[in-house]
């Protein structure tokens, strides 16, 4: 039996260092088409449009994402139907990030599946990991809102300006601060 490829291992949502050829050539990749996103033409819907659907594990009708836009590989982010997202949105992919159906992402929002080991030493040695994000339908992100890598937020709920999110947030509520707190039902 071989050994599981550092690839394979952040796939599997593992530990692993990101030394592989793999995933090279997947950031390559994701890294030459946030470019050519990044230099297009801001009024060409469609040219922008295929180049998201080329870039991204999923990109559903109707949804738009306003450049610049960052992200580690593109492939593990899918995005609903009827989506928007201002512009600066950073989503770091390492695992999978799921955006629902009708999600409104505000401006310099940032999706941040990757983490790294506490203990020093094997954080030197350059290990990390990642937690998968999932974001429900209808839901509203505001600027400058920080999502931590684990966390699901439910569908309908707001999360205010500014806020951090470091723990899973459950439908229809509003939610602010840092770390983000639930303030009220809607």
């Amino acid at each position: 039996m071989s050994e599981k490829s550092m690839m394979q291992r952040m796939l599997a949502g593992e530990q692993y260092v990101a030394d592989d050829p793999e995933i090279a050539a997947a950031i390559a990749r994701a890294q030459g088409l946030t470019h050519r996103i990044n230099t297009a033409d801001p009024t060409d819907a469609d040219g922008l449009r295929e180049l998201f659907t080329e870039l991204l594990g999923g990109f559903g009708e109707g949804s738009e994402i306003r450049p610049p836009f960052r992200c580690d590989y593109g492939s593990q982010t899918t995005i609903g139907s009827g989506c928007f997202a201002n512009f600066g949105l950073v989503v770091l992919d390492v695992a999978t990030v799921t955006l629902g159906d009708d999600v409104q992402i505000g401006p310099n929002v940032q999706l941040l599946t990757a983490t790294h080991p506490l203990e020093p030493g094997p954080r030197r040695d350059k290990w990390e990991s990642a937690e998968p994000i999932v974001i429900g339908d209808n839901v509203w992100l505001g600027g400058g809102v920080i999502v931590c890598p684990g966390v699901t937020i439910g569908a309908d709920t707001v999360v205010g300006a500014g806020s951090v999110v470091t723990r899973d947030l459950p439908a229809g509520v509003v939610a602010v601060g840092s770390p983000a707190r639930v303030v009220r039902e809607l």
